[in-house]
């Protein structure tokens, strides 16, 4: 009889599920291990997945611990952010939404037997023959299905990483916006507070006789002047603090920080090595990401293995010359390979199947493309924007402060007037502002560096699942 034999399927369609696959995916924080691992080596801070009472609780006081009435770093701020910001614990769900998805593939289909005995014998049969048909027809696809889903896991991991790395490069960026306002803020109150005791100082000559009134009004026109710049200044600051306080998942009570008056002085050189280009093709998550699409495209499709390995560019040994100045400048250049898989699309069951998989591979190639691109701009970046920092602080200030100097010198020694001493005064201030900006930029630069070598902004594909 054919029920017996139908039951001993529907059982052993039952007994088809993945213990290894099941054991990983149904852990809480299943796939969370490699986001941590890829955040410390990436920004150099952990992340934190808070998913209970317990947990948020927990993270208040560490957070509370690291931040309240103190003055913080930008590694502080970058680790507040990743523990505390709710937009990253939200984007934390889609890799347990994925998680989950690949535990019920992997736990296969559940066989159920519904028979209404009011029917005929035939019918009860061919009901039971109907149901277990359609479970030997899951349980034959179980396996393709379940690579699949593991795939997507994969991607999700890789998609949770790129948030975290956006998080991390937007709080530095914003620290170091915040701070550098600060800073710019500082230095305008300085050379207003001088201007204010030349002022005073004009309102007495004024009252001597020794000043008209005219050059008292000039006097009091650059004091005015600096004082609006002091209060533009000021809230500029208070602005760019108030979202890096945002981006740390910080309000009410929680944002009694501060931030330094001013930035950390130059490094002796610009942290960024020369084979930055080589690092992002190895260490880009979108690219990761975007191989791991072709994966899945051929699993989906039902590709019957790799034809071969192509590179967005061929293997190029040789030396980049740039001319600057009327001097030729000798680059060793090194175009380095990154491989895209291809499969064989002949037997593909429809043109749709082709099509994605062209779409993706050519998305794939261009991705590393702009990659290799914003790899050598960081880098030129990072290199030009400490230059011009180191100069302004080596060439330009020195001379300045000189100037200044020998300006109250001429003064006090009544052989220069008080205009000249005010031009002097505002010459200085806008010296000292774009020595200040200069190694603001080189600070952001360095930021960029990071995001160039670890990319980000994966989005999750779910094409071709069912």
């Amino acid at each position: 009889m054919k029920l017996p034999l139908m039951l001993g399927a529907a059982l052993l369609v039952a007994a088809c599920a993945n213990p290894a696959v099941i054991e990983r995916a149904k852990a809480d924080r299943a796939g969370f291990v490699s986001v941590e691992e890829g955040a410390r080596k990436a920004v150099g801070a952990v992340p934190v997945w808070n998913q209970s009472a317990a947990d948020i609780e927990a993270t208040e006081r560490r957070v509370h611990a690291l931040v309240h009435g103190k003055t913080i770093s930008a590694d502080t701020a970058v680790q507040v952010a990743l523990i505390n910001n709710r937009a990253l614990q939200a984007s934390f769900a889609e890799l347990g939404l994925s998680s989950t998805d690949l535990w019920e593939v992997a736990m296969g289909p559940v066989p159920t037997l519904g028979v209404s005995v009011s029917g005929l014998a035939g019918d009860v049969t061919r009901t039971l023959e109907a149901t277990v048909a359609g479970a030997l027809l899951d349980l034959a696809t179980t396996k393709p299905r379940t690579q699949l889903a593991e795939v997507r896991f994969r991607q999700a991991e890789l998609a949770a990483l790129a948030q975290t790395i956006d998080l991390a490069v937007e709080t530095r960026r914003a620290w170091i916006e915040a701070v550098g306002a600060f800073e710019a803020a500082a230095l305008i109150g300085q050379t207003h507070g001088t201007a204010e005791a030349a002022s005073e100082l004009a309102v007495q000559l004024g009252r001597t006789g020794a000043m008209n009134k005219a050059d008292q009004a000039r006097e009091h026109a650059f004091t005015a002047e600096l004082a609006a710049e002091r209060a533009a200044a000021r809230l500029e600051a208070q602005l760019a603090k108030e979202k890096l306080l945002r981006l740390m998942g910080l309000w009410g009570s929680a944002t009694t920080v501060y931030v330094p008056d001013a930035l950390p002085a130059l490094p002796r050189g610009p942290r960024a090595a020369g084979n930055i280009e080589q690092q992002a093709l190895a260490n880009r998550v979108d690219l990761a990401a975007g191989k791991l699409e072709l994966q899945a495209i051929a699993l989906d499709y039902r590709l019957t293995g790799k034809t071969r390995m192509v590179s967005d560019a061929a293997l190029v040994a040789g030396v980049e010359l740039e001319r600057a100045n009327g001097e030729t400048e000798a680059t060793p250049a090194l175009a380095l390979d990154f491989e895209i898989p291809l499969y064989d699309t002949g037997p593909l069951v429809s043109k749709r199947g082709r099509m994605a998989y062209l779409q993706a591979a050519n998305t794939l190639a261009q991705q590393a493309i702009d990659a290799r691109s914003d790899a050598r701009m960081a880098y030129k970046a990072v290199t030009g924007r400490h230059n011009i920092a180191r100069h302004w602080r080596d060439q330009v200030l020195p001379l300045r402060r000189q100037i200044d100097e020998e300006a109250l010198l001429s003064y006090n020694g009544m052989l220069t007037s008080t205009f000249e001493l005010i031009a002097d005064a505002q010459e200085g201030l806008d010296s000292r502002l774009s020595a200040a900006e200069a190694k603001r930029d080189y600070w952001l630069a360095e930021t960029e560096a990071t995001a160039a070598i670890w990319g980000g902004s994966v989005t999750l594909s779910k094409g071709g699942e069912e």
